[in-house]
């Protein structure tokens, strides 16, 4: 029997009404999200369940609504007696769903962070000086070269997100990613697609977010992992809650490594992926990456119920 890794969404996942058919058939998920509620201090299920969209969508209430949609389908899944993971990973913002999974954080704990987190991370850059694009069909090492060529000519631009083959986000100064855009013919890229995003998420311009992001991690009591994290910036499997709290600072501003993660899942035995939240983004990058692994998405009540 191989291993089981859960697996956990980021921004982007989110829609007005995700989570709801939990909320209304779970007394778990309905704590979760009365917890949510409650750390927040405002109806943060309501702007869930109802929108409107444009609020949604703002960073400081898409990270803690896509954490709470994401802890209680999983409170769902340990209801109906799902066996504990093996490992657990998420990308980007869903790298705190996964720590809440492995007991490293409390949950509202967690959504208080996210929700500090998305305004440090809207702070950091004057909206319309940063953007983002997803690249595809480039060689990543061609892909850093032409990042690191036109950073050196005074546009930074920089590696964010590298999902699965053929499919990397790169994440900059407005300028810098145009130059992207420009020049990606150059390297092979078939296209370069702009991104819907407030600033240059995972890019060294974040690093003021993440040294404010540093003084609010200290002040929280994190535990050690009951199953290994697979840490987005090294795809290392980590525990301790002191090294958690060093990534968790490095993760705003460094590059996302998901298609390495995915792998080392791999490598470390795993056979199953189960992508819990929101939406089906991962299990979508997985399958990229191999499709020989078993991958269940459980983003319904009726997927929680099919069970493995």
């Amino acid at each position: 029997m191989g291993k089981l890794a859960y697996i956990f969404p980021g921004q982007g996942a989110q829609t007005v009404g995700m989570g709801r058919d939990a909320w209304e058939a779970s007394d778990q998920a309905r704590r979760v999200f009365a917890e949510a509620d409650q750390a927040l201090g405002f109806g943060l299920s309501e702007l869930i369940f109802s929108g409107p969209e444009d609020v949604l969508k703002q960073t400081v209430h898409t990270q803690p609504a896509l954490v709470t949609v994401s802890t209680a389908y999983l409170e769902v899944l340990r209801a109906k007696g799902f066996p504990e993971p093996d490992f657990v990973a998420g990308h980007s913002l869903g790298e705190y769903s996964a720590l809440v999974a492995s007991g490293v954080f409390s949950f509202s704990d967690a959504v208080r962070t996210v929700r500090r987190r998305g305004e440090l991370m809207e702070e950091a850059v004057p909206n319309g000086l940063g953007a983002m694009a997803a690249v595809l069909g480039a060689e990543r090492e061609a892909l850093a070269a032409l990042c690191r060529e036109i950073t050196d000519g005074g546009r930074t631009v920089e590696l964010a997100n590298v999902n699965c083959p053929g499919q990397i986000v790169v994440s900059g100064t407005k300028e810098g990613v145009e130059a992207v855009q420009e020049r990606g013919k150059e390297i092979g890229a078939k296209r370069v697609l702009p991104l819907e995003v407030s600033g240059p998420f995972h890019s060294s311009l974040m690093r003021p977010a993440a040294e404010k992001l540093a003084a609010v991690l200290a002040e929280l009591t994190l535990s050690p992992a009951s199953a290994p994290v697979i840490a987005n910036v090294t795809a290392e499997p980590v525990t301790e809650a002191a090294a958690i709290r060093s990534l968790l600072e490095r993760q705003v501003y460094s590059p996302v490594l998901w298609e390495d993660t995915v792998k080392r899942l791999i490598a470390e035995g795993v056979d199953t992926f189960v992508e819990i939240g929101s939406g089906s983004v991962l299990s979508g990058l997985v399958k990229k990456t191999d499709r020989s692994v078993r991958i269940l998405t459980v983003n319904s009540m009726e997927a929680a119920e099919a069970g493995l």
